[in-house]
């Protein structure tokens, strides 16, 4: 199993053993396009696998901060009154690069960037860029992949769906 992130698509494929796509999700990826270096609030590129997955368990739109349970629920009264907050929601996987130079390592690492699959509030649109850098999704679909792939799932970030030829 692995997944696969089109940059240019703001999608998110689930991809079997045999390289079908088993389904689909909308994501939205950084608002700055996509970078490696730390502070440039974009996201990373290339090969990168699931190194932990963190919320098991807790409710849709619990919030998280420095990857803890806050006790807090995530609604629209919550959103409004902080539309700007980094709302990192329901489950959390957090990816490693694999690629040493590229985005592990240094100035480029994935892991230390804390670059998240991560649920997003549900007034948030999806499938359009709008993240610091993290890969956002609905709630209800970052359960779903959370409770599919296993910590240790490749994660390949492209810009392109298709390579120009």
């Amino acid at each position: 199993m692995k997944l696969m992130i089109y940059l240019d698509a703001q999608r998110l494929d689930l991809v079997d053993d045999a390289g079908r796509v088993v389904k689909s999700y909308p994501v939205s990826t950084a608002a700055n396009g996509a970078g490696e270096v730390r502070g440039s609030y974009q996201t990373p590129r290339g090969r990168h696998y699931v190194r932990a997955k963190i919320g098991a368990g807790a409710p849709l739109s619990a919030v998280f901060v420095a990857r803890r349970p806050t006790g807090e629920v995530c609604d629209a009264a919550s959103y409004q009154a902080k539309p700007d907050r980094d709302w990192i929601l329901t489950r959390i996987l957090w990816l490693c690069g694999r690629e040493p130079g590229k985005n592990r390592l240094g100035r480029v690492d994935t892991f230390a960037r804390y670059i998240y699959l991560h649920g997003t509030p549900d007034a948030v649109d999806v499938g359009v860029p709008g993240s610091h850098g993290c890969v956002r999704m609905r709630n209800t679909d970052i359960v779903e992949l959370f409770d599919t792939v296993p910590a240790g799932t490749e994660v390949e970030i492209v810009e392109h769906e298709h390579p120009a030829a």
